[in-house]
C-alpha cells in the first residue's frame, strides 16, 4: 500500500493560486482567450470564482498581451493583478513573476491556466484533495487523464521557492522533469483537466463533446 504524507493530513491546508492570462492567443486570432464567454460570463472570471469557491485564500492573475482588455473585467474581485511586461519571453516567465508576486504565506500552491474552459471549484477540491492523499515524498502533483498529463499543477511552497532559484528557464514542467522523485501523477477520467482552448476550432470540439457552447464577447461601442 503506497504510504501518504501524513503531515498534510493533520491540518486543513492553504492554498494559492497563480493564473495564467498573458498569452497573445496567436491561434485564436490575437484574441484574449480568458474573454470568451461561458453562459455569458467571461472564462476568466468563472475560473477566479472556482478557485475562490474550492477555498484559494490568495490569487495573482498575470496579464500581458490583453491587459487593457482583460484587466477591467476583474476589477470588483479579490485578486492581485500583475502584467509581464514581456510575455513573449515565454510562459515560464509569467509562472515566476507570478510565483514571486505570492506572499509566500500558504502551504500549497495551484499553477492555473486561463484557457481551461471547464474548470470549476468541484474539480479544484478534487486536485486539492489528491495532493493531500498525495504519496509520501510527493512535493508536486498533476492530473493525467488517460495517460494525458493536464492542469492545473499544485505543488508545496518549499517547490515555489527551489523554482525561483532556478534558472529562468524552468518552470513547472522543467522542474517536474528534474525532480521526478517528487513528481505524482494524479491518475484520473475528469476530462476537464486536459481541456483547454488554442485554436477556433476547440471551441467548436468543445460544444460537440460537452454541449458548451463559448461565445466572444460583444464589442463595445465606442
Amino acid at each position: 500500500m503506497t504510504s501518504v504524507a501524513a503531515n498534510v493530513l493533520q491540518h486543513p491546508i492553504s492554498v494559492a493560486a497563480v493564473l495564467l492570462a498573458a498569452g497573445a492567443g496567436m491561434r485564436m486570432g490575437y484574441k484574449a482567450k480568458s474573454l470568451l464567454e461561458l453562459d455569458g460570463m467571461p472564462l476568466i472570471r468563472h475560473q477566479i470564482m472556482a478557485l475562490q469557491g474550492a477555498g484559494v485564500t490568495e490569487l495573482v492573475v498575470v496579464l500581458g498581451h490583453h491587459a487593457r482588455e482583460i484587466a477591467p473585467q476583474l476589477k470588483d474581485l479579490t485578486v492581485t493583478l500583475v502584467t509581464n511586461p514581456n510575455p513573449d519571453a515565454s510562459p515560464i516567465s509569467s509562472q515566476r513573476l507570478g510565483l514571486q508576486s505570492l506572499s509566500g504565506q500558504t502551504d500549497v500552491v495551484l499553477m492555473v491556466l486561463a484557457d481551461q474552459p471547464l474548470i470549476d471549484a468541484q474539480d479544484v477540491r478534487q486536485l486539492m484533495e489528491a495532493f493531500k492523499q498525495r504519496p509520501e515524498g510527493t512535493s508536486l502533483l498533476f492530473p493525467c487523464v488517460h495517460g494525458q498529463p493536464g492542469n492545473p499543477v499544485i505543488f508545496t511552497t518549499a517547490v515555489r521557492r527551489a523554482m525561483l532559484t532556478c534558472p529562468p528557464e524552468v518552470g513547472c514542467k522543467q522542474w517536474r522533469q528534474q525532480h521526478a522523485a517528487q513528481a505524482h501523477a494524479f491518475d484520473c477520467d475528469n476530462p476537464h483537466f486536459v481541456q483547454d482552448l488554442d485554436t477556433p476550432e476547440d471551441i467548436d470540439k468543445l460544444r460537440l463533446s460537452s454541449g458548451r457552447q463559448l461565445q466572444w464577447p460583444t464589442p463595445s461601442l465606442p
